[in-house]
Order: C-alpha cells, then structure tokens, then sequence
C-alpha cells in the first residue's frame, strides 16, 4: 500500500530539490515545533484512566516552555470505544500531522490506536495494557504464535500477565485458604486474555495447586451477576479475582454481599486501581485488593522535572482537590519518553527516525527504567515491549474516612517498601 507517510516523504523530497535547486539541505528537524498526539479513555466506563490527563498535559507543556522546548499536544478522547479510538488516531495522524502518538490505558485504547499507527508508519507508544493483550491482541491470527511478527512503529512498556499472576498468589498466599478462586473475566482484551487457557491465569494457577471456576464471558456493563456469584458459591471458592471495568466491580460487589457470597480474598484488576471505585462501596471496600503499577512511594524520579513519585502524587492532589491515581506515573512517564525520543530522533519528520530512536530508548523514568530489547521477555516480544515493575497494595479504611492503598507484596520488586501485610476480608 502507498500509505500516508510514503506521500509525505515523496512530496518532502521534491521541495527540497526544487529549494535548492537539486541538492537536498540539511535537516534542521529540531528547530521545528513538535506535536504530540495523546490518545486516552476521558469519557466513558474507562474515565477513570483519564482523570489525571489535564493535569498531566498541562503540566508538561509548562515544563517543556520553561526547558526551551517547542511542543504542542493534541489530546483526543477514545470515549472508551475502540472504534472512536481508531477514528482519533488517524485524525491525530491524517489531519493534526503530528510527529509522534502517545496512549493510554486498556486494550480497547492501546490496541486500536496501535495498529493504526503501525499501519501508517506512524511512532506510537503506548502503556497502560498488559503487554499480551497489547501484542498478542493486535496480531492477524492471535491463536497461532508462529505467525506473530513484530511491529515496526508500535512501542510499548507495562507489565505482563505473569507478573500480575506472581503479585496476585503472592498475597492469596499470606491467608489460609482453600485455593478455590473464582474468576470474573469479561468478554474485553483484558478479560479474554487473563482467561485465556495457554497465556492466562488458568494454566498458572493449576500449577500450583489452586482450581478455578470461570463461569465464561459476560458483557461490560452487565447489571446482573447472579449466575457467577451462584457458582462461585458453589465451588466454595475462597478467593475471588478477575478484570472488570470500575462500575462491574461496584455491581458484582453490592450483589455478592446481598447474595451471601464472603470470599476470604478479592484481587481485582482493572476497577480496584482507583480510589472513587473502592470509596463508592463504603466500609465494603475495606482490604479489597489489587495490581500496585505506581503509588508516591514508588523510588522513582522524572527524567523531565527531577519531582519524586511523593511529590508528583501531591501535585495532583494540590491542583485538583482528588487523592492521587496509579495512571498519574505512566502518563507522566509517556511524555519523558516522548521529549528523550525526540531529543534523539535524527529527523523528528521521519517516522522511521522516531521509531528507531524509540527502539533505542534507555530512561530512569518516574514509572522506574524502560528500556526496549530486554531478555526478560520471550524473543517474539522483545523488540516492542518494555517491562515495567508490579506489586500489590490493599486498600484500608483510614480512621477519619476515606481509603488508603497499602502495598503488601513485593516480591518482583523489593526496593518498592511495604506498607504492611495482606490481611483476609472480614
């Protein structure tokens, strides 16, 4: 295909030819102006993601006037849809012209803007999903691993599935319990992959000694959830987990206490991450518990400002009024890797000059290192993704109101400090 990109460099030579009468200048790239393009769930059952955006945004394109530096941002709401998310990118891509793509937060936005941008050879990176569903998903037949190739122009840092799987029985084994888990996966990238038979939680947790009742797929946004609470019931299952959108967890948990469900552990990715979700159970939400990606105590600096984790997290509290959200770190951490790319670009024009400076990449981050080709990772993976580093928290009633999210299992990462240990639910 002759893509977009193709009649940009082919209308870019010509007009050097024809300024200096046949011999192409010199680029002078980074004298130009910069535009970023930043795609996110701002609206929608995946708002929450998205909360911390304004913030985040205005808050670099302050910093970057105050470093010397021309940017400019172009922020589009995915709407939480992925078809809205593939719409935007390709504005972003198409009409706006921007030099490089930034997204975040769940496959239904990672994913669609990624392969977007892959396809018109556009840099993207991305963060937010974990990286199977953000690689396996986007590949043309996701069952089949031979047939997995690598992108050329989509870049990506999280964590995997297997270390949420490490963090999760990491803090089930802290509590006696009879290692019955019940599973709530949903019909969504995040659900079908943790539900998945060969990269999911369920060849895991038959290894070692746990089974699992997954009563199969359900809708977001389901308002229902008798038939799983009857057979996670039934199998006496003692520990309840899954990744459900924030207003599924607010269901499925009033139901489950109405209904007489009483697991002596709930692990939840996804929903848990987010103050307001736990803060709208009341007292019910006291030692649910979660994936930990980034909290003010994480040992982490900016590349851009020098600000620690505390004093970022405060920042937002400051300027917002609202408690501090995991999402702050990696949308913060996607603009250090935008500015470093592009200090290093040979030509911030040429998306194949991005790409390779992304691939390149090598940062202490606010979100910890990122560094792309790491062996950490199967070699399939290992051009496009980056890991970054997972504990587990568990959120506590504070005296005086409100909920406080104490990491209690650390294992992966050890120089993040625990707050305390893993306690049963009541």
């Amino acid at each position: 295909m002759f893509t977009r990109r193709d009649l940009l460099k082919t209308s870019a030579a010509g007009a050097a030819l024809v300024a200096t009468g046949g011999l192409a200048a010199p680029a002078i790239a980074q004298a130009r102006k910069i535009k970023l393009g930043y795609v996110s769930p701002q609206t929608g059952p995946l708002a929450a993601f998205g909360e911390a955006d304004t913030f985040v945004t205005l808050n670099f394109l302050e910093t970057a006037k105050q470093m010397g530096l021309d940017y400019e941002v172009v922020v589009k709401d995915s709407q939480s849809n992925p078809n809205r998310a593939a719409e935007v990118a390709k504005e972003l891509i198409v009409d706006d012209e921007v030099n490089l793509v930034l997204v975040s937060s769940t496959p239904e936005t990672t994913n669609p803007v990624s392969t977007t941008c892959e396809a018109e050879e556009m840099p993207c990176i991305s963060t937010v999903a974990p990286w199977q569903p953000w690689f396996i998903g986007q590949q043309g037949n996701p069952s089949d691993p031979a047939s997995w190739k690598p992108f050329n122009f989509a870049y990506h840092f999280f964590w995997g599935l297997e270390d949420i799987i490490a963090v999760f029985t990491g803090m089930w084994g802290q509590v006696g319990t009879n290692k019955k888990v019940g599973g709530l996966f949903p019909n969504d990238g995040d659900g079908n992959a943790w539900g998945d038979t060969v990269v999911g939680f369920p060849p895991v947790l038959e290894k070692m000694g746990y089974s699992l009742t997954d009563p199969g797929r359900f809708q977001n946004l389901t308002d229902d959830f008798s038939a799983q609470i009857n057979a996670f019931k039934q199998a006496q299952s003692d520990i309840i987990t899954g990744v459900v959108i924030p207003p599924d967890l607010t269901t499925f948990w009033n139901q489950a206490r109405q209904q007489g469900l009483k697991p002596k552990v709930a692990s939840i990715g996804k929903a848990l991450l987010f103050p307001q979700t736990v803060e709208s159970l009341g007292d019910a939400g006291h030692n649910l518990s979660t994936e930990v990606w980034w909290t003010p105590s994480h040992p982490f600096k900016s590349s851009l400002t020098g600000e620690t984790s505390k004093q970022v997290a405060d920042a937002f509290t400051a300027s917002t009024g609202r408690p501090w959200t995991q999402p702050i770190g990696f949308a913060h951490a996607l603009f250090e890797l935008a500015v470093d790319v592009m200090n290093r670009a040979e030509d911030i024009g040429e998306g194949e000059a991005v790409a390779k400076a992304i691939a390149a990449t090598k940062l202490d981050t606010l979100v910890g290192p990122i560094a792309w080709s790491s062996d950490k990772l199967p070699p399939f993976a290992q051009k496009n993704v980056a890991k970054t580093p997972l504990v587990g928290g568990q959120w506590r009633l504070k005296s005086g109101g409100g909920y406080d999210l104490v990491v209690v299992e650390n294992a992966l990462e050890p120089k993040i400090p625990l707050g305390g240990k893993m306690e049963a639910l009541a």
